[in-house]
């Protein structure tokens, strides 16, 4: 109960911040342009809220429903569907009547204001903390591969160096670059020294995430399982920690990492043959694997297996990398996309419990951060997309504007936002409801 308490904490704080600037993006823009703003609420006010005071002509408060957050500008139309007003002429202090620039303006501010505040954090992380960094002479024996890297030419051991001829300062990054960034060629240092560049299919970070293969190079770690969650398959199959996992479903396993790609090819639903040794002993036991095909294992520390360096920052040079890490944060975001739209992906979509799942069980500022931060990115990136009910559905209705010269009938802003805001709820409770069935079938 009290990691859930702390997680939920830190995702209600980071929310919150999150929602509050967001907000701000559109309300200081509809300031200056003396556009009348009737609302700014933290959480959705649904019938009542838990705190509210009027100043100015603007009503300020908090909501009970933590699904975000919003302003009510005059003259516009929004969640709030308010058709009487809409009904009204025009008024000169309504966002209908300012002209689409600063209409645009007013709607883009609260994603420019998540994207800059997404590169602000994290330039301020590597200013305040430094950055922990893994050199290719600080892997002690090579990196773990992948069995369809290992169909490609590369052999455990292999140390990442270069990608597409470029250096790779972090090798840590590698999975995470052939993953999202689809790189032709990849150059390693061998284990007996020598150094060879090879060539990679397109598409391949998409072929890896369907294997299971999302780690495709990662750290040597022995197969012996640290820790089994309470009532997951491997803990009813009776699993136990300081076994050593020898193959799984007929795949031989070597390192921890032929773990995922082994459970991808094995059937759901039926038992499974899990090859152990326990005590020097082999022993054969079957695992019945769920929608989500993980056994509820973990492997134990990697002490002494890398030796990380660390880097600490000038504010100038905090700044200039942490948007350049901002930027590649927001790449990666997108590039991960391709993904979603795959039964796998479909099926790890998540809401609010899966982000929350992203916060430690104990309070760490850093991690802290570095999650709001990845958040206030990913913010940004949907509230632009061209859905109507969400900032890039405005946007695109006042591009329309901007290049024909003609406003969009209000009918069909009306039935658009409606249509928007259906999607919207239909996406909220898919993904929340994921949440719910994976959290009661332990999948």
């Amino acid at each position: 109960m009290e990691v859930f308490l702390i997680k939920a904490a830190q995702l209600i704080l980071s929310l919150s911040i999150l929602v509050v600037l967001h907000e701000l993006g559109h309300f200081i823009p509809a300031k200056l342009f003396k556009t009348r703003v009737e609302k700014f609420f933290l959480f959705f006010d649904v019938k009542f809220s838990l705190f509210k005071k009027k100043i100015g002509e603007t009503v300020y408060g908090i909501g009970w429903l933590p699904l975000g957050g919003y302003v009510k500008i005059a003259g516009m139309i929004d969640e709030s569907m308010d058709k009487e007003q809409m009904a009204q002429p025009p008024q000169p202090w309504e966002f209908r009547s300012k002209p689409a620039w600063q209409r645009l303006i007013i709607m883009i501010g609260g994603v420019t204001v998540n994207l800059l505040l997404g590169f602000f954090i994290y330039s301020m992380i590597l200013f305040a903390w430094g950055q922990d960094y893994l050199k290719p002479e600080g892997v002690k024996d090579g990196f773990a591969v992948t069995r369809t890297m290992r169909a490609y030419g590369f052999q455990n051991g292999d140390i990442v160096t270069a990608i597409d001829g470029k250096p790779l300062e972090n090798v840590l990054e590698a999975s995470k670059h052939i993953l999202l960034r689809d790189p032709k060629q990849i150059t390693v240092q061998g284990i007996d020294g020598n150094t060879r560049t090879l060539s990679l299919p397109e598409n391949i970070g998409k072929t890896l995430y369907l294997r299971g293969e999302t780690a495709p190079f990662s750290i040597k770690t022995k197969a012996i399982i640290d820790t089994v969650i309470p009532e997951s398959p491997a803990a009813k199959a009776g699993l136990q920690k300081g076994d050593k996992l020898v193959n799984i479903g007929g795949e031989p396993i070597y390192y921890f990492s032929d773990v995922p790609p082994a459970l991808t090819m094995a059937p759901e639903g039926t038992p499974v043959s899990v090859m152990i040794e326990r005590n020097g002993v082999a022993k054969e036991l079957k695992i019945v694997l769920g929608e989500k095909k993980k056994m509820g294992i973990s492997a134990g520390q990697r002490e002494g297996e890398i030796q990380l360096s660390h880097k600490n920052y000038s504010l100038g040079a905090a700044l200039s990398h942490g948007t350049a890490y901002g930027y590649n944060v927001l790449r990666d975001y997108v590039s991960q996309f391709k993904f979603v739209f795959t039964k796998k992906g479909a099926s790890e979509v998540g809401g609010f419990g899966s982000i929350g799942k992203l916060f430690q069980d104990n309070w760490n500022w850093l991690s802290f951060w570095q999650i709001t931060a990845f958040l206030s990115i990913a913010l940004a990136f949907m509230n632009i997309l061209p859905i109507p009910a969400l900032d890039g559905g405005h946007v695109v209705f006042l591009l329309y504007e901007m290049v024909t010269g003609r406003a969009p009938n209000q009918k069909v802003l009306e039935y658009a936002q409606m249509v928007g805001f259906v999607i919207l709820i239909a996406i909220l409770l898919y993904a929340n409801g994921s949440d719910l069935y994976r959290a009661i079938f332990n999948r």
